[in-house]
């Protein structure tokens, strides 16, 4: 692997670090769930699988994929928040997912706000969007909150997904 291999971001209550398979537990149950409807879910464990191998091939072919979110006090996985692309995203998304016991803590806001930062700091990207989901009010809260904004003309994959863009500042 690149030297990206031990990417790895800290803020004041979390580490953001390479996923490993002792993730992919608790990854596949959430992928499983209801709340991956979003996502395009509930997906079983081939698509969990496929998915999560994904997130972390990113960094060896474009530099960039997803990280888990970790406290910062204990190490305990919390979610995960990553950079998507390739022939599955029409451009580079800033994503987001907390575990329901551990959401309306802020650390999607506080995880998404260092990986956007080190991506425009890092990629030299003019912007990022995030895919939401209709109805996901807890997403776009946290997409307003960065400071991003509703862009109806940007390409999509599901033409119903909310797409809000983040500038680089």
């Amino acid at each position: 692997m690149s030297e990206v291999g031990a990417m790895t971001i800290r803020t004041e209550r979390l580490t953001l670090r390479m996923p490993d398979i002792d993730d992919f537990a608790a990854y596949e149950l959430l992928m499983a769930s209801p709340r991956a409807v979003g996502m395009g879910g509930p997906f079983d464990l081939r698509a969990a699988w496929g998915m999560f191998c994904h997130d972390v091939a990113l960094w060896q072919l474009f530099g960039h994929g997803a990280l888990t979110i970790e406290l910062g006090e204990t190490g305990e996985c919390v979610g995960q928040v990553g950079i998507n692309h390739g022939p599955l995203f029409p451009e580079k998304e800033l994503g987001w997912f907390v575990y329901e016991e551990y959401e309306g803590k802020g650390y999607a806001t506080e995880a998404a706000l260092a990986l956007r930062d080190w991506a425009f700091a890092t990629l030299k990207l003019p912007s990022l969007v995030s895919y939401i989901a209709p109805g996901n009010a807890a997403s776009v809260a946290v997409a307003e909150r960065l400071g991003a904004r509703l862009d109806p003309a940007a390409p999509r994959d599901d033409p119903k997904d909310l797409v809000y863009r983040h500038f680089a500042s």
